[in-house]
């Protein structure tokens, strides 16, 4: 698979909607996610991203002008001992609940399926990290109509093991805007993932569309320690 310019990528689809992106960074030593939400409409645009603990929530930034939270209220990033969950809904409970029962990532999803939000049936993107004893893998995961179609669910997990240095793979919910918004099509992207978490999370947040983007969360896990650090950066401040 060839790789793509991540910036590049982002500044030419001015609507990917919301994107996971987990890899290795250039020098070996972290294990790297970044997710990022936009929106369209008032309630998708007022939200934020805020720290619980080790974990991420998003909340609405003015809750007089929250309409309806049942899609856009939920915890995007949870741990749950060396692995660290990152998806686009509430799967990220499900997956959460799954694992700790002894479930497998791809085990946990089968009882979700893309939002019930006609016509576009956004589909469900989720990602699991799994750092121990100075190894590390991940998996991508998206659930989604069948062409448009609710009746039926196509389900798709992508593994990368034995992850190489300065790789990641990009999957997102949109293909383009659009109305319906048709959903991704194919494998995660693949793209680099730089040493620097600062330099990182500025061409993302840069890179995507002006009007419609709303909240970046970015995450460098040392493979060796387990230490993390992150960056959240919210549009409404």
């Amino acid at each position: 698979m060839e790789m793509i310019s991540l910036e590049k990528e982002l500044k030419e689809n001015s609507y990917p909607g919301r994107g996971i992106i987990i890899g290795r960074s250039a020098d070996g030593t972290k294990a790297v996610t970044a997710y990022f939400i936009m929106g369209r409409s008032v309630n998708s645009r007022n939200r934020v991203f805020v720290e619980d603990g080790e974990e991420i929530r998003t909340q609405a930034f003015d809750p007089s002008k929250l309409s309806d939270p049942s899609l856009i209220i939920y915890a995007p990033v949870r741990v749950l001992g060396n692995k660290t969950i990152v998806t686009n809904g509430d799967q990220t409970d499900t997956i959460y609940e799954g694992m700790d029962r002894q479930m497998t990532f791809e085990q946990s999803l089968r009882s979700r399926e893309f939002e019930p939000d006609a016509p576009n049936y956004t589909p469900r993107i989720s990602g699991i990290m799994h750092v121990e004893g100075g190894k590390y893998s991940y998996a991508l995961s998206i659930l989604k109509s069948n062409n448009g179609d609710p009746s039926a669910c196509n389900r798709f997990t992508f593994a990368y093991e034995n992850c190489v240095a300065g790789e990641g793979h990009f999957i997102h919910t949109y293909k383009c805007d659009g109305d319906p918004l048709p959903s991704f099509e194919g494998e995660p992207k693949l793209v680099a993932i730089p040493d620097d978490m600062e330099e990182f999370a500025q061409m993302l947040w840069t890179s995507l569309n002006e009007d419609n983007k709303v909240s970046l969360f970015v995450r460098y896990i040392d493979i060796a320690s387990g230490k993390y650090e992150s960056k959240i950066i919210n549009k409404n401040q």
